[in-house]
């Protein structure tokens, strides 16, 4: 693809990369058989591509409209058109910067930046975030039952083992996750402290920085970003193999920092290593299967549908490797059609985008239970709350699945 881009944007660092990867673009069209908007809108503007255009004639001069904001942040920032596309176009970092330009230049309503300021201010702080669960939790009863199904019930909380190990590994606790759904690290403290390693956390560590970011707040996000670093690296320079992620979406976050971070003279090299250290749950476990192995006994522990999230397999690129776990564990996956597909929870989408993220949602569940399941795994919070939302069928995370399979087979120790 030509591009003619504006000299005010042309030589910044956002501009060079998106000319990167607008030249990448051939206009074939792949990315539209996958894209979720797409397929249920049929607009060209509501697909990859169509957004691609918007975005190229937006740095190249044209005016920016409330319509051309309304097919941007109608993009779940999915990535399933990353891995269709023949060209590698890195469609995500291409939307965040189209989205951060076009914010600067056109205004939203007072509803909207009301709306937005809010997540901001209450997603990534979790004394905040948890106490209003808690008081919607208390008037879940008198609630509409759509609203109030939205509203997860408590998790008994669960004890995690004492750190006791040589090795070492950070887990991020996220802002969300810990007041949403606490059994999901402790699990996985529980399962790696099986395989003679201890998972610990870092107190000052908190939001990935994924919520400001994606809701084009550029500098906020990376602020979010170097104070975990800050938190991380004293225990990275002390031998921590690893930053372990239960949450798929803050995996895929972290993974960028030495990306976003790239041109930061004094967090640069320390958040390429912070990246290059970040490791999915799965990832860690896959390396350690052996292990893994001696501690199960052939058990069957019933049908389970799984739910890959975007950012497990599109932001990642990692496919297969949880349910090979969970296979090997004893449970039996059921079949998942078109399970490439978004579920709708994208973060903040289901909030922002409530109509489309419903479709997608009620499309996802009946993919999901059309085997007959006894439960549904998942791999993100997000995802899993979203899922949780529209179904009586109890919605996991499948390290909590792989606890259980470990607890029975011995004996609970």
């Amino acid at each position: 693809m030509q591009t003619n881009l504006l000299d005010a944007i042309k030589h910044t660092a956002d501009g060079q990369e998106a000319e990167s990867i607008l030249r990448a673009c051939v206009h074939c069209g792949f990315c539209t058989a996958t894209c979720p908007t797409y397929q249920l809108l049929g607009n060209e503007l509501d697909s990859p591509r169509g957004r691609i255009y918007l975005i190229k004639e937006m740095l190249e001069g044209a005016a920016v409209t409330e319509k051309t904001m309304l097919h941007l942040d109608r993009c779940l920032t999915c990535r399933s058109c990353e891995t269709t596309c023949p060209s590698g176009v890195q469609y995500g970092r291409l939307v965040d910067i189209g989205r951060g330009y076009a914010e600067e230049r056109t205004g939203r309503s007072l509803g909207q930046r009301i709306q937005r300021g809010l997540l901001r201010q209450v997603l990534p702080r979790p004394a905040v975030f948890n106490s209003l669960l808690a008081a919607g939790r208390m008037m879940r009863p008198l609630l509409p039952g759509g609203v109030a199904r939205s509203i997860p019930v408590a998790q008994k909380r669960t004890a995690r083992p004492a750190a006791r190990h040589a090795r070492t590994m950070l887990v991020l606790e996220g802002c969300v996750q810990p007041g949403l759904a606490p059994n999901t690290n402790a699990a996985a403290a529980r399962v790696l402290d099986r395989l003679g390693i201890s998972l610990v956390g870092a107190e000052k560590a908190g939001c990935c920085g994924a919520v400001s970011y994606h809701l084009n707040a550029h500098e906020d996000g990376l602020d979010y970003m170097r104070r975990n670093i800050d938190a991380w690296y004293p225990s990275v320079e002390k031998g921590a193999e690893a930053i372990v992620m239960t949450a798929s979406g803050c995996g895929a976050m972290v993974k960028e920092y030495g990306h976003l971070l790239r041109n930061d003279p004094a967090y640069a090299a320390k958040a390429e290593r912070i990246s290059g250290l970040t490791r999915d749950l799965s990832e860690i476990l896959a390396a350690e299967k052996d292990g893994l192995l001696n501690l199960l006994t052939p058990a069957q522990h019933g049908k389970v549908a799984f739910h890959a999230p975007c950012t497990l397999q599109h932001g990642q690129r990692i496919v297969g490797v949880i349910e090979q776990l969970l296979t090997r564990a004893g449970y039996e996956l059921t079949p998942v059609a078109d399970k490439h597909l978004c579920c709708g929870s994208a973060g903040t989408y289901s909030i922002l985008q409530k109509e489309l993220s419903q479709q997608l949602l009620r499309n996802k569940l009946n993919a999901l239970q059309s085997g007959k399941p006894a439960q549904i795994a998942s791999a993100n919070i997000g995802c899993q709350t979203h899922l949780q939302s529209g179904t009586d069928m109890p919605v996991r995370h499948w390290i909590e699945l792989l606890d259980d399979a470990l607890a029975s087979a011995t004996g609970g120790n």
